[in-house]
């Protein structure tokens, strides 16, 4: 018989961690090879921003469609066929020749890497109890910023020394690694083999602590029209889609607004590194307060939308950037805004591991990453359009200003704590 893993749940997540960091390696190359590639190829902003929005509107269909085949394969199966995608896929970037196969290659990394927030988000809500999941959410999703700090170090010193297709490539294998050990941990609480007795009863016991949780009768999964009946549901979308975009341009086009604001990139690589540091930070200090709060007593949906109003006034602080040139003042700045943004990102994940029965989680979190996706997609064409005929302060101030007022409509539309969903079919918690 197997040993037993001691907090089993722990090395889930960090398999979890792992899997983003990869995610964020692989889908940054471009980003950080843009200012060399717009030079050698010609590029304005705004072809740029056409190979950004191929990436995601396959990204953005993807999380919908995924998020509904995860809820029915489940999250083991359907994380391993993800990240074997997306390794395949930014490996095969290497064979691009022109922008119409690269903008193609782009639409299926983007198609493959969809699944990996929906099956995450459910493996969370499977492996941890609830006052643990702000911090299970903080640590899977601080590896999109712990590889977006890892990124400019691996893929420019690789490009400037082998060309495209090694900078392509090396991420692409370490997926292939990941799954060889994701396939020997990973598994289900109710019946994996190296869970401890007390582990798997602690988890049982919050199952059935949380009202409504498993009392949907049959087996059908809830339907799309019936979860966008629900105003928590809107709410769901609000925090990701008024605040995903903003992260995303930093993802996408901070090396590019760098050198608009006249920074050489090979000597800035320290710069671009700190704001993606300060956002794995948010995502571990906003998961961690709100757990804090919620094993003090706090409401569960008070605690996160707590964290969500700070995170919201904490990215205002991109409006300073327009008026200072100095380099450390805009990273730190920027740095600011990426904490609040990341503390902000990590209880908007989690949210639908809070409010959903288990069978809905997927399903929910790939309508948000929908409409985050569909946000992103139309900032990147008005950031390319915006930044070729005018400049990037526009977008600062929108940036800084549309996260705020979606923690406000978060604060209105998510208010269900002490009236549970009593339908026929439950699929709302009390929160």
């Amino acid at each position: 018989m197997p040993k037993p893993i001691k907090s089993l749940r722990w090395w889930i997540g960090g398999m979890l961690f792992a899997s983003t960091v990869i995610n964020y390696i692989d889908r940054q190359t471009l980003a950080n090879l843009a200012p060399y590639l717009k030079v050698e190829y010609q590029w304005t902003n705004t072809d740029y921003a056409m190979l950004v929005i191929a990436f995601r509107v396959a990204y953005s269909l993807g999380q919908t469609v995924f998020g509904r085949v995860i809820d029915r394969i489940g999250t083991r199966v359907g994380l391993t066929i993800a990240v074997i995608g997306y390794s395949l896929a930014s490996m095969l970037t290497s064979f691009a020749r022109g922008f119409y196969s690269l903008a193609g290659l782009r639409f299926l990394l983007g198609a493959c890497e969809s699944p990996n927030w929906p099956a995450a988000t459910r493996t969370v809500a499977e492996w941890f109890p609830r006052r643990e999941r702000g911090l299970a959410t903080g640590l899977f999703d601080s590896g999109s910023s712990i590889g977006g700090a890892i990124a400019p170090l691996l893929i420019v010193p690789v490009y400037l020394r082998y060309g495209w297709a090694p900078a392509v490539i090396v991420p692409g294998l370490l997926g292939f690694v990941w799954v060889v050990v994701w396939l020997r941990i990973s598994g289900y609480p109710e019946t994996h083999p190296r869970i401890t007795a007390a582990e798997q009863e602690m988890l049982q016991r919050d199952k059935r602590e949380s009202e409504l949780a498993e009392q949907s009768p049959g087996n059908d999964l809830p339907q799309w029209h019936e979860l966008l009946r629900y105003p928590q549901t809107w709410g769901t979308i609000v925090a990701r889609s008024f605040s995903d975009p903003v992260w995303f341009f930093i993802a996408d086009w901070f090396a590019i607004y760098l050198v608009s604001r006249g920074f050489r990139l090979e000597s800035t690589l320290i710069g671009i590194w700190i704001p993606f540091v300060a956002a794995d930070l948010g995502n571990i200090v906003g998961g961690w307060i709100s757990d804090r709060m919620v094993r003090n007593g706090m409401p569960v949906g008070r605690a996160r939308k707590m964290v969500i109003l700070c995170g919201g006034i904490g990215m205002l602080g991109l409006i300073p950037t327009i008026y200072t040139s100095n380099f450390f003042a805009i990273v730190s700045l920027f740095a600011v805004a990426t904490f609040s943004y990341a503390c902000y990102s990590t209880m908007a994940i989690v949210l639908p591991a809070d409010l959903y029965v288990d069978k809905a989680v997927a399903t929910v979190s790939g309508l948000n990453g929908t409409a985050a996706g569909i946000g992103t997609i139309a900032s990147s064409l008005l950031i390319g359009i915006v930044s070729d005929r005018y400049s990037f302060e526009p977008i600062l101030i929108a940036g800084s200003i549309i996260p705020f007022i979606g923690a406000i409509l978060v604060l209105i539309l998510i208010r269900n704590s002490g009236h549970p969903d009593t339908s026929s079919r439950p699929i709302l918690k009390r929160i």
